[in-house]
């Protein structure tokens, strides 16, 4: 199971230090060499320091997540995700310049343009009076300068939350990719901790054999593997790409929303734990895939009747940048959460003009 870090930077200038120190562990678990761990330290401490500054605080969240590169290879990296309900960036342009520094003179001066040019994957989604989302992952080998916008296709990304800042959360993510299918699953282990996580983490360990099957035998599969484990709500949502065609299958309190030609509708998911008390046979929806199309799934420490945000860029965004919107706007100091929270996106692939990385 996974480490994940949920830092506050509120009014204490110490907490850009926890944030820091914070990248540094995820780099150590991660194990990136010297070199990238600086570099996860200095983005880290920038995303912090711009949050105390222009933003009266937010927060930072970092991930261990799963990069894939172009030889098919995958390595894990350090995914850190600033957030915050600030007055947004009015000029992005500017704030994007290499070496522009964002921040007044205690800054490093690295600046967000220097910390795209550094990160493998850059990417930012800013509102006015909305606030500001700003993701950057960190991966084993250098960047590449002038690397340009990610290759069209689909996507994958999210964002784990644990409850009440625990080292563990009980919800995880995967993803597999074979032949024309993409298959993005989340499953949200029964309770929370550590426990919670075991079931999880077998769930993402299973998916990675599952490539070409479809929905319905990928939960059956899943159910075998958790069945050691307390079990968990699973929902798995599979891309044909050839095709344009989504299908979803869900049991469990897994919540699915897709925005499709301007609209949101949900997906539904069916009463059951995966590995314990599933149904014998799930329902599989089927519904077409656009270019415009973007997928949500989340596990229930999101609201159940959260508001879909009316927003045309967010398809074009990082997937974890769009995670990370909704995530964000969901939530609020009225409803705080009661469990871990996951927040899981599939894109069409469109490039975001302020994105970067593969």
């Amino acid at each position: 199971m996974s480490r994940v870090w949920d830092v506050p930077v509120e009014d204490d200038s110490t907490r850009v230090r926890d944030v820091r120190v914070a990248a540094e562990e995820a780099s150590a678990l991660a194990g990136l060499p010297p070199n990238r761990t600086a570099t996860a330290a200095l983005v880290a401490t920038e995303l912090a320091t711009n949050l105390l500054r222009h933003a009266e605080g937010g927060r930072v969240l970092i991930n261990l997540v799963e990069r894939a590169y172009g030889d098919g290879r995958q390595r894990t990296a350090v995914q850190l995700v600033a957030l915050d309900h600030g007055p947004g960036i009015p000029d992005v342009a500017a704030a994007m310049r290499d070496g522009y520094s964002t921040t007044v003179a205690a800054s490093l001066g690295a600046g967000l343009g220097t910390c795209r040019r550094i990160a493998n994957d850059f990417d930012l989604h800013s509102a006015p009076g909305r606030g500001t989302v700003v993701m950057a992952r960190i991966g084993h080998e250098p960047a590449v300068r002038n690397q340009g916008p990610p290759p069209l296709g689909p996507r994958t990304g999210g964002v784990n939350v644990p409850l009440g800042r625990a080292e563990h959360s009980g919800d995880a993510w995967g993803r597999v990719h074979g032949g024309d299918r993409l298959t993005l699953m989340l499953a949200d282990g029964l309770g929370h901790g550590a426990k919670a996580a075991e079931a999880s983490t077998a769930a993402v360990r299973e998916l990675r054999g599952l490539a070409e099957p479809a929905p319905a035998e990928i939960l059956r599969s899943l159910g075998r593997a958790l069945r050691p484990t307390r079990g968990a709500a699973v929902a798995v949502a599979q891309l044909d790409i050839r095709e344009a065609r989504l299908s979803f299958a869900g049991i469990g309190n897994i919540g699915a929303r897709l925005r499709t030609d301007g609209a949101w509708k949900p997906l539904l998911s069916h009463p059951g734990i995966v590995g314990a008390q599933a149904p014998a046979s799930v329902p599989v929806q089927q519904v077409p895939w656009h270019a415009d199309s973007l997928l949500v799934l989340h596990s229930d420490g999101l609201p159940s009747r959260w508001t879909p945000p009316d927003d045309g860029v967010l398809p074009g965004c990082d997937p974890a940048v769009a995670a990370a919107v909704v995530l964000r706007d969901a939530g609020s100091a009225a409803r705080p959460a009661r469990d871990d929270t996951c927040v899981a996106v599939l894109t069409a692939g469109g490039v975001s003009r302020h994105g970067s990385g593969a």
